[in-house]
């Protein structure tokens, strides 16, 4: 019959939609309270008081199925759009969605990513609201995710003041050391669990950027989605100032350590260059009491380093254990 094949297709499509938003979180009737515009230059945008990111992750080029479970991929590209709303001191509301399913997924597998998607957002309070669904060569998941801020004003890139502490949250490394093990040395695999874990599915701190604002900790904040020595380039561009850091301060992870040991690597390498991290980098002058102590929100607080006059540029230097100090040079994970 003409076009019955047309019409399975898009009866399968209206079903499949249907299940993605039968729990969807509801929509709220909850504006920004504070109408204020951002454009082009941090990890989201703002216009009318919405904070505004857009991510996307492409099968083979951020995930591969052969290496994570489609639960995984999906949580990792949720993540990855919640740490840009997280950077900015905003609180992830609304998510668009476009999906591409790959046609040579079986059934379970679409069915999975399905419910992963619509578990993903509705257990964070995102309401899913719109999208487009459709199918090609390879999987591809793309979100448009929309926040309010958490406080007056959001943490932006350029408000890095001279002699602002630089700080991290977590610990660094972990998702490139990940990497370099699946790539390298897969069936290394269970010698290091966490790394491995972290780069599949990373799991951050969600609600740091909302609490450092709650702490009063305005200034200048990102996150570290393409490794340390690019995004500190970044914030000493954008804010106009020279960073210094302390090698011995930055918090390695102790699992990137010993995989560097057991395979003879520079674990400053995973440290400073490492992408996918999505942790939080930022600059503040407040006391650094209020990092100190057990905050569940934040996570462990390192001071790194500290910003200085930019009379030589803005530049970023590294004091290093032997005591020499040396240009950091950007070293950002590219997709292109």
């Amino acid at each position: 019959m003409p076009g019955a094949s047309c019409l399975m297709i898009n009866l399968g499509e209206f079903q499949f939609i249907d299940k993605l938003l039968k729990n969807a979180a509801p929509l709220k009737e909850d504006a920004p309270a504070k109408r204020c515009w951002l454009g082009v230059g941090d990890d989201a945008a703002i216009f009318d008081g919405w904070v505004a990111t857009k991510d996307l992750s492409v099968e083979n080029t951020h995930f591969r199925l052969d290496w994570s479970t489609p639960e995984q991929a999906v949580e990792k590209h949720i993540v990855s759009n919640v740490s840009d709303i997280s950077s900015m001191g905003a609180v992830p509301k609304i998510a668009f969605l476009g999906l591409c399913l790959n046609k040579n997924w079986s059934a379970e597998t679409c069915d999975r990513v399905r419910a992963a998607l619509s578990e993903g957002f509705a257990k964070r309070g995102i309401t899913l609201i719109g999208g487009d669904t459709v199918s090609g060569e390879e999987g591809v998941f793309s979100t448009t995710l929309l926040g309010t801020l958490a406080g007056e004003k959001p943490l932006v890139r350029s408000a890095v003041k001279s002699d602002d502490n630089l700080y991290v949250n977590g610990t660094l490394g972990k998702s490139d050391a990940g990497l370099w093990i699946l790539m390298n040395h897969p069936e290394d695999a269970d010698k290091f669990p966490s790394l491995v874990e972290y780069h599949l599915n990373p799991r951050i701190a969600e609600c740091a950027g909302a609490e450092l604002v709650r702490l009063g900790a305005y200034g200048a904040c990102m996150d570290l989605s393409d490794g340390l020595s690019s995004e500190l380039n970044h914030l000493a561009l954008a804010s106009n100032v020279s960073i210094e850091i302390d090698e011995k301060l930055l918090p390695i992870d102790p699992e990137v350590v010993r995989m560097s040991e057991y395979y003879g690597i520079d674990p400053l390498k995973f440290a400073m260059n490492g992408g996918e991290e999505y942790q939080l980098l930022f600059a503040n002058s407040v006391p650094e009491i209020i990092f100190n102590g057990e905050n569940k929100c934040l996570g462990k607080v390192c001071r790194i380093g500290r910003a200085v006059g930019s009379s030589n540029g803005s530049q970023v230097y590294m004091l290093c254990q032997d005591g020499e100090k040396k240009l950091v040079e950007p070293r950002a994970w590219s997709h292109l």
